[in-house]
């Protein structure tokens, strides 16, 4: 049931639309009847204008989460149509109003609320240091590779938090009745016992012989369907880390500077396993208690010198460390720094070897009494041992900084030595690549393969590659990659001559003819049982539920529960397309199963999100209508 209402949100948004606002009218987007100009701005909201830098900014970002959505089947150009920049305008237009709307309200956020925010990022929770809180100098250094100081950042969260109590509110106090959510769940899980008859297109094939002049006449229609693709042959460089460290050839002296630089990555620090007694002497405790706790700390050392062997068990019963105690006083293996008794303390274990037994060390806990058990020196590993593995993190650290310091570098070259690879390739010591491309990515590629690249491919076959053998310019296709590429041959999409494609096209025609003779028939003998009622040639009953088809394709299952429940049994016909022409005979209804109250809730609390987006939507409606909304022309491209 919880899929169906995910599964099914616009049906949900009308059925609700029917019950809670009658008569309500749907408006649309403001449209655009031309294609837009290169306008300052495209809209402006109460005086403010939305200029074209935002227009743009919005719209790459729309077309970069589409193509990592959709990868090898993203289409640049399903973006380039009015209609959707005129939707990146409402866009923008709802935003703009929004803010104003949150200003006139004078709505603005805590500073609690901010910090709670900004801790519940997972990106700054990250950022934590062990005792919890924050590294502010990582914090810094985040915000400032996006160009923005702490107090910036708080401002735009305070800002962001505002924005949101309006939509916050109005989807908070949202509610569906349980008896809407009942109807709609019945509705939802019911079930049609239904027989099938079809019709197929492939029992029509060897029927059909169309004449010449009719296949003729379908090509002259049709020919673009037989037309092959533009392709285009290309050398091309990739400048990205891993390219610049392939040819980076560090000599052993790099690779052992880098190794004395780096010396601690190659150390295990030194450890030791250490036992201890405590006695405590808080540090505001009195001098006589201190002198009380020092004295039996010093009985207790006595007894230890006298009986080494008998460590654990004096610890066991005497130690004041509830932590330690039951286990013979042992903290187990650290490193210098890792135990919170303070410098005294480590100071102290580690100058101990194997065995011995220390004097009373004080801390900020009391008086110690501590028993090495075991040492591990530090250990440095020889540069030949991890020579390899130098040479590996050398050329990563090589490949990044050179990636950073030689982009711009490549980008110029690329560009004013525009006839010829050749300069580039051999200043950054790239090799040279060569492909054959289409202006559509290759499904037979992987996705994130860059010569799948919409921007690189858009570049391939623009004019001036294509005509004038231009490079194109070193296009960014992510994870710091960089590619240049220059055509070297193309190939125009051509249409072959009618009788080179003849038996391709008799194919085409004889299954459009065969699916419509399907359909034309499926139709007449539709007609003939709504009046006789039949159950001639169908198959045996099925039962069948919007979750559950039982294979029916969508546009049967969509057919059998539109029939009219009151006037059963109801036949109704589907076309199928190029697969015929379906009929099917809805014999009766199931009654749903009760739903179960965990159900129920399930379902209201999900109705009442959808019915919460329709009270948004009104909302934002009527912002809108009370706002001086002004529309320029927007970009009729945008840069992607």
């Amino acid at each position: 049931m919880l899929d169906f209402f995910r599964n099914h949100q616009r049906l949900m948004m009308a059925l609700l639309i029917l019950i809670i606002v009658p008569g309500l009218g749907m408006v649309g987007i403001q449209g655009f009847s031309n294609y837009f100009d290169e306008s300052s701005y495209v809209a402006s909201v109460n005086g403010h204008k939305i200029t074209r830098a935002e227009f743009d900014s919005a719209f790459r970002q729309q077309v970069d989460r589409a193509r990592s959505m959709l990868g090898s089947q993203f289409d640049a150009k399903m973006f380039d149509t009015p209609e959707t920049r005129a939707a990146m305008v409402d866009s923008l237009v709802q935003q703009r109003a929004m803010a104003d709307e949150t200003q006139r309200l004078h709505l603005t956020a805590s500073d609690d609320a901010v910090r709670r925010a900004l801790l519940s990022d997972p990106v700054i929770s990250s950022l934590k240091k062990p005792d919890g809180t924050i590294d502010l100098e990582r914090y810094k250094q985040l915000l400032a590779m996006q160009g923005m100081t702490p107090a910036q950042y708080d401002e735009r969260m305070r800002y962001t938090i505002a924005t949101e109590q309006i939509p916050g509110s109005i989807q908070s106090t949202s509610f569906t009745s349980k008896s809407l959510a009942q109807s709609l769940t019945e509705l939802a899980e019911q079930k049609r016992s239904v027989q099938g008859l079809s019709l197929r297109t492939a029992d029509y094939l060897t029927k059909i012989q169309p004449t010449d002049a009719q296949l003729s006449a379908y090509y002259e229609a049709h020919r673009k369907d037989f037309a092959t693709p533009e392709t285009a042959t290309i050398q091309y460089l990739v400048l990205s880390p891993s390219t610049i460290a392939a040819a980076s050839k560090p000599g052993d002296a790099d690779l052992k500077k880098y190794y004395d630089d780096n010396i601690q990555r190659y150390r295990t620090e030194a450890e030791v396993r250490a036992s201890h007694i405590l006695v405590n002497a808080p540090k505001d405790a009195s001098a006589a208690d201190k002198a009380k706790a020092k004295q039996k700390a010093e009985e207790l050392l006595a007894q230890v010198k006298a009986h080494p062997d008998q460590f654990a068990q004096i610890a066991q019963k005497s130690s004041d460390d509830p932590g330690s105690a039951s286990k013979g006083g042992d903290l187990g293996y650290f490193a210098h720094g890792q135990i919170a008794g303070g410098k005294a303390f480590d100071d102290a274990a580690f100058s101990l070897k194997k065995g011995e037994v220390s004097n009373i060390v004080e801390s900020d806990f009391g008086y110690h009494i501590i028993q090495a058990t075991d040492v591990k020196p530090s250990v440095t590993k020889p540069f030949d041992e991890v020579k390899d593995s130098i040479a590996k993190d050398y050329a990563a650290q090589q490949g990044t900084k050179g990636f950073a310091d030689d982009a711009q570098g490549f980008t110029d070259l690329v560009y004013e030595k525009s006839k010829s690879l050749q300069p580039a390739a051999d200043k950054y010591k790239l090799a040279i690549q060569t492909a054959t491309v289409g202006p559509k990515p290759n499904p037979q590629l992987p996705q994130d393969n860059p010569l799948n690249n919409a921007k690189l491919l858009a570049a391939v076959f623009a004019p001036d590659s294509v005509k004038d053998r231009n490079n194109t310019q070193a296009t960014d296709v992510g994870n710091n990659t960089l590619i240049a590429a220059r055509v070297t041959d193309y190939k125009a999409s051509t249409v072959p001559a009618f009788d080179a494609v003849k038996d391709d096209v008799r194919k085409k025609v004889i299954a459009e003819m065969a699916a419509s003779t399907a359909k034309k028939e499926g139709e007449a003998k539709l007609a003939d049982l709504q009046k006789s009622k039949s159950t001639d040639g169908f198959t045996s009953p099925v039962t069948v539920s919007r979750n559950d088809a039982q294979g029916l394709p969508p546009a049967a299952l969509s057919a059998i529960f539109k029939a009219d429940a009151s006037k059963l049994p109801a036949y109704v016909g589907v076309d199928l397309g190029a697969d015929g022409y379906a009929i099917y005979r809805v014999n009766g209804i199931e009654k749903a199963a009760p739903v179960a109250a965990d159900r129920l809730a399930g379902a209201q609390q999900q109705v009442a999100q959808v019915y919460a987006q329709a009270e948004m939507e009104a909302y934002i409606d009527s912002l809108k209508a009370r706002s001086k909304v002004k529309l320029s022309q927007a970009p009729a491209t945008s840069s992607n």
